[in-house]
């Protein structure tokens, strides 16, 4: 189920909120609490959750969430592991009741991002303010004028935007120190350490510049990951799940480049257009297109980001969002039971690395390239659709297959 035919407001992209799933934890909080305050006079409830939902919900918390929230409302959680959902697999079915008599029966979606769709409005454009809907018309419509992609969302989107962007910034940069001053082993039953200090702070004698970035940048991606995992509080960029990617570059890039917090603002404007991009256009839910659109649309948004940042025009930005992309083409989400850690983790480092190496190519390379980013989202969102479910955050597939682990 795409979203709509235009883009939203930045700011539904970027959600400060806890981990570790945007999809299943954020995403069924705000669907409990739209519900308590429609129907303020009930006193029970009834959800049943289905796909990718009923399928990674227990690893992912969604279950607790929804207790937590809808208390102290008392009702039933059920994972419906056999009814094939409708139009996206994060459904949900919501009963309410009032001294034992049924008061509401509602259908909502969890479609990525802490994004939720109602029902009623599954088809609705409802929301969207961005004009212009693909990357080659804004990019051209920002040429004509002269102006850059942090300006035009701030024309469009208003005064409020980097008021907002700087919460963001905030938000991140705090996920990054606090996944920095930590160690232990992470919950879930995993047995998964903390790594992000360690890595930080286990500096090679020899250390050249190349392998210092490449231990910084992880670093900082493997703390925020690891936040998100434990349920800390981090942003939505695009996802939970991808949440370190974004904050690993431009915190490297502020520190060993010297670029003002007014820069790296205008930066997560950028990456949010794309992001958006994304999102309108093909998927952010992995259990929709896989990992691919959750990692892969970070890195491009991490690629712009720095494209931005070093002031390269709507070819680079185009072809470094591109070619982010196009090398996660395929991923699949295949989280070892249901949590947001194996492979997780890992794969923010590894994007966030490899969001700086597209900054390179788009360098050299940008006025050369045949594949623009339009076509990459158009090419992701059937390469995600076409994965079999396995590969779709069931963790019925791939590493969460056969990986040997005790279940409970």
């Amino acid at each position: 189920m795409k979203n709509e035919k235009y883009m939203r407001s930045i700011r539904e992209l970027y959600r400060i909120g806890r981990g570790p799933s945007s999809s299943h934890t954020m995403g069924p909080e705000r669907a409990c609490l739209q519900m308590k305050k429609k129907y303020p006079k009930a006193d029970a409830y009834r959800v049943v959750l289905y796909g990718s939902l009923a399928m990674t919900g227990k690893g992912h918390g969604t279950d607790r969430v929804i207790r937590e929230t809808l208390s102290p409302l008392t009702g039933d959680v059920v994972f419906d592991l056999e009814t094939p959902p409708e139009r996206h697999p994060n459904m949900m079915d919501f009963t309410l009741f009032s001294n034992g008599r049924e008061i509401a029966s509602e259908r909502i979606w969890s479609v990525g991002g802490g994004a939720i769709v109602p029902d009623e409005e599954a088809s609705d454009n409802g929301g969207a303010i961005y004009p212009l809907s693909t990357y080659a018309e804004i990019a051209t419509e920002c040429a004509r004028r002269n102006v850059r992609l942090w300006q035009y969302a701030e024309e469009i989107e208003g005064d409020g935007l980097f008021p907002y962007l700087a919460t963001v910034w905030d938000a991140m940069k705090a996920a990054i120190e606090r996944g920095l001053s930590v160690r232990g082993v992470l919950p879930g039953g995993l047995g998964t350490e903390r790594r992000a200090q360690i890595i930080y702070q286990k500096k090679h004698i020899d250390e050249s510049p190349q392998t210092k970035e490449n231990r910084l940048v992880s670093s900082y991606a493997f703390a925020v990951s690891e936040e998100n995992a434990a349920g800390g509080v981090i942003v939505t960029a695009p996802t939970c799940g991808s949440s370190g990617v974004l904050p690993a570059v431009l915190r490297y890039m502020q520190e060993s480049r010297g670029f003002s917090d007014k820069e790296v603002l205008h930066a997560l404007a950028a990456a949010g257009v794309i992001g958006n991009l994304i999102k309108t256009n093909a998927s952010i839910s992995g259990a929709e297109c896989g990992c691919q659109a959750e990692i892969g649309s970070a890195c491009s948004m991490a690629a712009a980001a720095l494209a931005e940042l070093f002031g390269m025009g709507f070819d680079q930005i185009d072809y470094a969002a591109e070619v982010a992309m196009e090398h996660h083409l395929g991923l699949t989400c295949d989280p070892i039971g249901g949590l947001v850690q194996i492979p997780c983790i890992e794969r923010n480092a590894v994007a966030a690395m490899r969001a700086i190496n597209a900054l390179s190519l788009a360098n050299f390379l940008a006025d050369s390239h045949k594949i623009s980013f339009d076509l990459i989202v158009k090419t992701m969102y059937n390469t995600g659709t076409d994965l079999p479910l396995g590969y779709r955050e069931t963790a019925a597939g791939g590493l969460a297959k056969y990986y040997p682990i005790e279940k409970e």
